[in-house]
């Protein structure tokens, strides 16, 4: 398939955030933004974002591949990805964006910090650090966006696409049930193989699925964000995919009772309680009400709702009905 336009992001980072991930070569990173306010929309989901050493370096040593933005509170930005957002401590991670923060833009003020999420990140040792492009500014603070269709872009993203293979990206990622989803829009644009084989990590999961559910457990309601967690819906052990069709945001207590066959959702997303609750515990009033009703909220994109698939499996292997 001919690529018709690949767009990508050239973003600014410090080496320390750089030398720190490189030693973890975690699946998944956060490049976050301190502010807390802006929202990031300058490239389509799946593609690349390319990482910039700040001055004096000024040289492009790695690149990861774009998942969502999402505005998070910083204690939960911790919870998802811990050492994934470059820093080794809450402590720490606390101490790095207050540094970047103004008096009238308190962490106390506003918790928020603004989360690229990033899958399948690929460091450069140094000797393939890449130049950056004769037209970037110094006076670039965030970054910039290119594609291949310009002379600049087409040259930068050849380079680059050299050192991917190089890392041997194309091994170590097969082809899975697991990879990323681009958006369907992009789909067709994006069909070299290397694009194609991008695939979500947990953290990744994570987010998309709290933000595909409105950040509101779909069984209860609750909207209090430390108590709602992401749910496979076929484990991931057990083959499940990373996908926001294979997952659910419950809270806690439903999470632990879903995933240990007390409580299913059906194909029609109709919730059933198992009677052993009643059985086992003598207990489940709280529970028992949500049985035969309607989850309260699904994701609003056809493909991002609980897959026929998934919910069969769950039912058939899992539920004690």
């Amino acid at each position: 398939m001919i690529i018709n336009t690949l767009k990508f992001y050239i973003g600014n980072t410090d080496k320390q955030w750089f030398d720190f991930l490189r030693e973890k070569s975690p699946d998944d990173v956060n490049f976050w933004q301190p502010g807390g306010k802006l929202k990031f929309q300058a490239i389509p989901s799946g593609a690349p974002f390319l990482f910039k050493l700040k001055n004096p370096i000024n040289k492009i040593a790695g690149l990861g591949f774009y998942v969502s933005h999402s505005l998070l509170p910083i204690e939960f930005a911790w919870e998802v990805f811990l050492g994934k957002n470059g820093v080794e401590s809450l402590e720490n991670f606390n101490r790095k964006v207050g540094s970047y923060r103004t008096a009238g833009n308190s962490l106390l003020s506003n918790p928020n910090i603004g989360c690229i999420i990033l899958t399948n990140p690929i460091f450069f040792a140094e000797a393939d650090w890449v130049d950056l492009p004769i037209d970037w500014s110094p006076n670039i603070v965030q970054g910039k966006t290119y594609n291949n269709e310009s002379r600049i872009g087409k040259q930068l993203w050849d380079m680059i696409e050299n050192r991917i293979i190089k890392y041997n990206f194309l091994a170590t990622q097969p082809e899975t049930q697991s990879q990323f989803v681009l958006e369907p829009q992009e789909a067709d644009r994006y069909g070299k193989e290397i694009l194609t084989r991008v695939r979500l990590g947990q953290s990744a999961f994570r987010v998309l699925i709290t933000d595909a559910y409105t950040r509101r457990c779909s069984i209860s309601g609750e909207r209090t964000l430390p108590v709602l967690e992401a749910a496979h819906i076929k484990p991931y052990e057990k083959s499940g995919p990373h996908l926001v069709s294979n997952g659910l945001l419950l809270r806690a207590d439903i999470h632990k009772l879903f995933d240990k066959g007390y409580i299913t959702i059906t194909p029609k997303y109709k919730i059933e309680v198992s009677g052993r609750i009643r059985e086992e515990f003598e207990n489940g009033r709280d529970y028992y009400r949500h049985h035969g009703k309607d989850l309260i909220n699904l994701p609003k994109r056809a493909q991002d709702k609980p897959m026929p698939e998934f919910v069969n499996w769950h039912n058939n292997n899992v539920f004690k009905g």
